[in-house]
């Protein structure tokens, strides 16, 4: 299980994150949901390492968490320059001798032998998925791995991500509920700096009836006297 407990997070006099606690059960897929701004990338970031966290911690399996747990896919990927894909996922996968490139390569059918400087966004966030295969750790942390991906694409990655779960600890954010709905064992709503619920599957219609109507309330609010 991952946990965090009382994770605070500022940025000089600005806080983000406040005493956030959050329990991620293994072998699921656990959403991170909120508005923009709400503080996802931070939390991510600040879970891998990426980010210093003012007070709190992060435990896996009884431990402190570790970069060496986690592959991490960021909202916006990035590669070296000249590069090619086929050597992106060697440079990755050169601890093992069970990962087979082409094999996994059949599912999205990159250009693997080019530069990935060609490639479109697209194509770039599939590789980066097909990273964290090559990496094979116990966490995967995907900000956004829907953003910029065809709807084969995020269908592709829908199916990895269930039959993958099983031996990971998978955390996901996204600006599409749908595809939280279609992918997610749990959700948890990020708001005003901490969790302000978690849902199970057989409560996704609660949240996203509360969802809808307090995006309506803002859309009135924000709309009276305009129209």
């Amino acid at each position: 299980m991952l946990e965090i407990d009382g994770l605070t997070v500022a940025f000089g006099e600005k806080v983000v994150l406040q005493d956030l606690n959050l329990r991620c059960q293994p072998n699921t897929v656990h959403g991170i949901l909120g508005f923009n701004g709400a503080g996802k990338t931070t939390l991510f970031r600040t879970i891998y390492g990426f980010k210093k966290r003012d007070k709190g911690r992060c435990y896996f399996q009884g431990r402190k968490v570790r970069a060496e747990d986690i592959a991490f896919m960021e909202t916006d990927t990035f590669f070296y320059d000249y590069m090619r894909g086929r050597e992106y996922l060697e440079l990755l996968s050169m601890h093992r001798t069970d990962f087979a490139i082409d094999r996994w390569n059949a599912v999205f059918e990159l250009p693997l032998d080019t530069l990935i400087d060609t490639y479109s966004t697209g194509m770039k966030k599939k590789l980066a998925f097909l990273g964290l295969l090559a990496l094979d750790r116990p966490i995967w942390i995907l900000d956004e791995p829907f953003s910029g991906v065809d709807v084969e694409g995020n269908e592709q990655i829908f199916q990895i991500l269930q039959r993958v779960k099983q031996d990971r600890t998978i955390l996901i954010s996204s600006h599409i509920l749908a595809s939280f709905t279609t992918v997610c064992d749990q959700i948890s709503v990020l708001k005003s700096g901490g969790i302000a619920g978690t849902y199970t599957r057989e409560q996704f219609p609660e949240l996203e009836n509360s969802l809808r109507l307090e995006i309506q309330d803002r859309i009135g609010d924000a709309l009276d006297g305009l129209v």
